[in-house]
């Protein structure tokens, strides 16, 4: 049976034993109030390790033969560093997948550490837990950001919560400081920024208000730009990479209308080979996130090993 574990590094640090697929008893988590929003954001690069590592030796309990460890966290991340996180700027540069490592060693746990974007480990849950592991999935997270995940892994960047969906100039919400951006419009960060009035929750519920006024009208003209802003994401991504399931998730994933955002689709998407795709709402699940970094480890290992086998018979 293949024993590895998961890490997920968001707003808090979420951690499991998977073994053959399956997570394995409870999740470790810090911190363990969920409403400490500012806690990850307070610690330095090292203090974030030491709290990864504390929270995988928890979930490995009594095993000792876990084969893999995968953390997956917000940003670019190659190769073991983590390029760019505007969510933790304080990662930005680090060699995440050397440090954590190291630390595990220290804690008596020698296993690989294999580092992934945390939208990506949300795809790669979700096409273990739907048994989708030979099809290609896409998922957008809407939180704090806008997270984009592609499975199965390939080469590249694909930040497409960056992708640009305005060229408005007056678009700069983007934590990153891009303009036009997708997550400039829907990101929740960014959603509070252009609301300084109202939060994000008041505005879709004003929209929804009778008689309209100039209240409404305003609001009710962001919410479609909301649901604008996600169509161009996803038929951009339709029309470079195909048609196929879209999964749809995240805390914000609630203010969704689907028959608002297939209407937009509709309209954008016209050529008829790539509109066989489908999009679903589904629940953000720790327990996702936490099993597709750990199947995105398993299988990192198990490329590497096939990878050193077709090599040494050259």
């Amino acid at each position: 049976m293949a024993k590895t574990i998961g890490v997920v590094l968001s707003e808090r640090v979420i951690a499991g034993l998977v073994i053959d697929n399956t997570i394995d008893g409870d999740l470790c988590t810090f911190p363990p109030n969920a409403d400490d929003e500012s806690a990850l954001i307070e610690l330095h690069t090292d203090g974030l390790v030491k709290v990864i590592c504390e929270q995988v030796i928890c979930a490995r309990r009594d095993q000792h033969d876990i084969s893999a460890i995968g953390v997956a966290l917000p940003g670019i991340v190659r190769n073991g560093v983590v390029e760019d996180s505007p969510n933790l700027p304080q990662l930005k540069g680090a060699r995440i997948a050397e440090l954590v490592t190291a630390e595990l060693r220290r804690e008596g746990l020698d296993a690989p550490v294999n580092i992934v974007n945390d939208a990506d480990g949300m795809a790669a849950g979700l096409a273990a837990t739907h048994g989708k592991l030979d099809s290609m999935i896409r998922v957008f997270t809407l939180g704090v950001g806008i997270g984009f995940g592609r499975y199965p892994f390939a080469q590249g960047v694909w930040e497409g919560g960056h992708t640009c969906v305005t060229l408005d100039d007056k678009e700069t919400y983007c934590g990153c400081g891009g303009r036009g951006h997708i997550e400039g419009i829907m990101g929740h960060r960014a959603m509070r920024l252009r609301f300084l009035d109202m939060e994000p929750e008041e505005v879709f519920a004003a929209a929804r208000q009778r008689p309209a006024g100039p209240e409404t009208d305003r609001c009710m003209k962001f919410v479609h730009l909301w649901h604008k802003a996600l169509a161009a994401g996803i038929a951009n991504s339709i029309h470079m990479s195909g048609a196929g399931k879209f999964y749809l998730t995240g805390f914000n994933a609630r203010f969704l209308e689907i028959s608002v955002l297939k209407e937009y689709l509709h309209q954008m998407i016209k050529m008829s080979p790539l509109q066989a795709y489908t999009v679903e709402i589904i629940e953000d699940s720790s327990r996702t996130r936490v099993l597709g970094a750990a199947v995105t480890a398993e299988q990192s290992i198990a490329y590497a090993r096939k990878k050193a086998i077709l090599a040494s018979a050259q």
